[in-house]
């Protein structure tokens, strides 16, 4: 019988050595001094080992205690909620929400913020992602280093805008609705949602019963008195009687194949945004506050200059919002090229732009569809990607059409900043950029970046 190999003294270690698992530290708590704000809504603190926490719930300068809600000791860097100020910041005031606060909703990041406060966190957040990943300042970015309210949100401190237009609770097993705890599957059920824009309220969402849903979405158009319900039951659970406090179209998601279907009333919504109607099938993206329309297509436009006769790409056009308002600025002699992935999305875009004839628009990946266009040169680019951006491939495509001007909108800053780097690598540098506060009490922003070829601005 042939002898087992000998084992090494690594093997043998490994043998008589059980591995360990690595030991938790939620619960635990440090005694931080708070540093600079970060991406996604925290502050910066370190522990007296040196260990990085990421703490929820605080504002930079503070000296607060933080209790470890992720992480685990040898990790790169843990999760935090400050759960006793012990400092507090100037700018700190109490949550006008009494649903917020370490542990409770996560929908909002600061509401603990005075609003002018908000946006200046946000402002330091777009600019380190800028230097970091782009090595831009402000000034080489051509912003001032603001961030924008829209109108009507510049409201005194206590004062919470009413704004968000979709709202998609989630339901817990007694059927009450609520939304998600921070980064957690957890409900915190609500009666009410400050944010959410009047329409969405005067439903009545969170006033009744679902049983067997999981969640239950609400939207309330913009320019329109429509409003819809869109639900998404459990497995094997029926749909419902639905009575709410104002007339409401309802849609069903799927279990087998996740589509929307229509269960009573109009498949979709009609928004109002540059003196146009769009309308917008159910799950179609639309911009959630009531006012980002309308100031994104004024930015994009007085950043662009369109010219009659342009020829221009709306790239992840959507339901044609930019498409539309550059068409009615090229004219009859200009053209406009839309893509887009979503089908719904596209049927809803080639609607609501029928009437012109010099708009095409195409499904599919901005990544697969323009190469095959055979398009070689345009003069004004729009692109509104997801939160990941655009990438590098699809950057340097565009970098190749000779476009007079592009503009970037972006929700995420990181995305921005590194998808602006490949454009400077292809031979485009940012002429402007400005900075908007579409989403108050939360992390997010909204940024338009216009860019030229480098050459221009030597």
């Amino acid at each position: 019988m042939q002898a087992e190999p000998k084992k090494s003294q690594a093997e043998q270690r490994a043998v008589a050595e059980p591995v360990s698992e690595p030991v938790s530290l939620v619960g635990e708590e440090y005694e931080v001094e708070v540093g600079p704000v970060a991406h996604g809504g925290h502050c910066i603190a370190r522990t007296s080992e040196g260990q990085v926490l990421f703490v929820r719930h605080t504002l930079p300068g503070e000296r607060v205690v933080a209790r470890v809600t992720e992480g685990e000791e040898g990790a790169r860097f843990l999760r935090a909620d400050a759960v006793e100020i012990l400092d507090p910041s100037k700018d700190r005031i109490e949550a006008p929400c009494p649903f917020a606060g370490p542990g409770r909703c996560g929908g909002c990041d600061w509401q603990h913020a005075k609003p002018g406060a908000q946006r200046r966190l946000k402002g330091e957040v777009v600019a380190e992602q800028l230097q970091r990943l782009a090595g831009l300042t402000p000034e080489e970015a051509g912003w001032d280093g603001t961030v924008m309210p829209a109108e009507g949100d510049k409201l005194p401190a206590g004062q919470v805008p009413s704004w968000r237009t979709r709202v998609q609770f989630a339901v817990d097993a007694d059927g009450r609705a609520g939304l998600r705890r921070h980064r957690s599957h957890e409900i915190e059920p609500i009666d009410h949602c400050m944010i959410a824009a009047e329409g969405v309220s005067e439903l009545g969402i969170e006033r009744r019963d679902w049983p067997g849903m999981a969640t239950v979405e609400a939207i309330a158009a913009t320019g329109s008195q429509d409003r819809q319900v869109i639900l998404t039951p459990r497995p094997g659970a029926r749909l419902p009687i639905v009575e709410l406090d104002r007339p409401v179209s309802v849609m069903r998601v799927e279990e087998k194949d996740g589509g929307v279907h229509r269960v009573h009333g109009r498949p979709f919504v009609r928004e109002r945004a540059d003196d146009r109607t769009y309308r917008v099938g159910s799950g179609g993206f639309w911009q959630v506050h009531p006012k980002a329309a309308d100031t994104l297509v004024t930015a994009v436009m007085q950043g662009l200059l369109p010219r009659k006769g342009d020829m221009a790409l709306d790239l992840y056009c959507g339901v044609g919002l930019f498409a539309g308002a550059l068409a009615d600025r090229v004219g009859d002699q200009g053209a406009v090229l839309g893509i887009e992935s979503g089908k719904r999305a596209v049927e809803d875009a080639r609607h609501n732009l029928a009437a012109f004839d010099r708009v095409r628009i195409e499904q599919g990946k901005v990544e697969s569809v323009l190469p095959r266009t055979g398009i070689d040169e345009v003069d004004l680019i729009v692109l509104d990607p997801p939160r990941a951006g655009a990438g590098r491939k699809t950057v340097q495509h565009l970098s190749t059409l000779g476009a007079r001007r592009i503009a970037y909108v972006a929700c995420d800053p990181a995305a921005l900043a590194r998808d602006l780097g490949y454009f400077r690598d292809g031979g485009y540098r940012v002429r402007t950029l400005r900075v908007f506060d579409l989403f108050p009490m939360t992390a997010h922003v909204e940024c338009v970046a216009i860019l030229e070829p480098a050459a221009k601005g030597l």
